[in-house]
């Protein structure tokens, strides 16, 4: 990582001098890094990235079409010596995690309004497809990987996490309360047969509300006919941050033509969950509406919302089961709602056939 944030610092010195010699770290995945110099924002993208489809992304976001809606790059990309491309974007002020009565959902309702809303035709092309089912995919990937990854680990696994040194602390997988998984005193070591019995049937369980899903929620096609609308791909709250007053969509890794609904997804998922409180969904929705969003419908949104919502329920709760195991942590209050939510969601596909 150190190499990495250097070599950001670098390539914003080279490229915007002066920005700034403190290089710190915003976000470090495997899908990308995120370095601050100053006022300016250094990302080196995926290894695997499509350099074709963050060139057209990237003109997206310049385009004058986007303007105050999608934070526009600074200049063109960049690449560090390994290969990964390297885009600058002015810093801006992101939603403060701790003030949830604050929560820009009437500016984010907008601003996807707006997005959806710019005609594909009028931007340059061609332009991508958006990738969200995509990451569905990936995530519930991610998944079977970790549950095959514990069940091959065998009795060994539970003798070496036995231990009570520093760095040993057991693998745990959630509480033991509303999923109604292999429930147990306490949430149990993944290191123990128990405790990845329970993984492999949480896991079945997003297995199950995964497959009554159709296959382009899946990612295995587009949605419906015609191009599609604009759409981010990876819509959170985490995605919007203020710049000269104003709130701005921001990371452009998954835009591309989609269904819209996808961008309400994530939301409309955590309203159904109960973690997304009604006056805020209905801010949300409203100020969507407002701004003539199409994918919500004129009355009744769930028509729409209700295949996105659920592959962004499976998603969530995916890459909960995932990082909680690699964590040796357990799920907390939010992902397990979500975990939760893959069952009923399984249950009521498989009940309609």
């Amino acid at each position: 990582m150190s190499t990495t944030r250097a070599q950001l610092a670098d390539a914003v010195s080279r490229i915007r001098p002066g920005a700034g010699d403190e290089a710190a770290v915003l976000a470090d995945r495997a899908d990308g890094t995120v370095v601050r110099c100053g006022a300016v924002v250094a990302k080196a993208h995926a290894p695997d990235a499509d350099q074709v489809a963050l060139a057209a992304r990237l003109r997206v976001a310049a385009h004058p079409r986007c303007a105050g809606i999608l934070l526009a790059p600074l200049a063109e990309a960049d690449t560090l010596a390994d290969g990964r491309q390297i885009t600058l974007w002015t810093y801006g002020e992101p939603v403060a995690p701790d003030e949830p009565e604050a929560a820009p959902w009437a500016e984010a309702g907008a601003l996807l309004a707006r997005l959806h809303t710019v005609p594909p035709t009028a931007l340059p092309g061609p332009l991508p497809s958006m990738r969200g089912p995509a990451k569905a995919a990936r995530a519930v990937a991610r998944l079977r990987a970790t549950v095959t990854a514990a069940a091959d680990a065998g009795p060994a696994a539970a003798e070496a996490g036995a231990g009570t040194e520093a760095g040993a602390t057991p693998v745990r997988t959630g509480t033991p309360v509303r999923t109604g998984i292999a429930a147990t005193t306490g949430p149990p070591a993944l290191t123990t047969s128990a405790a990845r019995s329970q993984l492999a049937a949480a896991a079945r369980e997003v297995g199950r509300a995964w497959a009554g899903l159709p296959g382009w929620a899946r990612g295995e096609g587009r949605a419906g006919a015609g191009p599609g609308a604009l759409c981010h791909g990876d819509f959170h709250l985490g995605q919007l941050v203020r710049h000269h007053g104003r709130w701005l969509l921001i990371d452009v890794d998954d835009l591309g033509l989609g269904d819209p609904a996808w961008d309400l997804a994530r939301p409309a998922a955590w309203y159904a969950a109960g973690l997304l409180a009604p006056e805020d969904w209905a801010r949300f929705l409203g100020a969507y509406r407002a701004e003539g969003g199409p994918a919500a419908g004129s009355d009744d949104p769930w028509p729409r919302l209700d295949v996105p919502a659920r592959a962004l329920t499976v998603q969530t709760a995916a890459l909960a089961l995932a990082k909680a195991a690699a964590a040796r942590r357990a799920l907390d209050e939010a992902e397990e709602a979500m975990v939760d939510a893959c069952v009923r969601i399984a249950r009521l596909s498989e009940a309609v056939g």
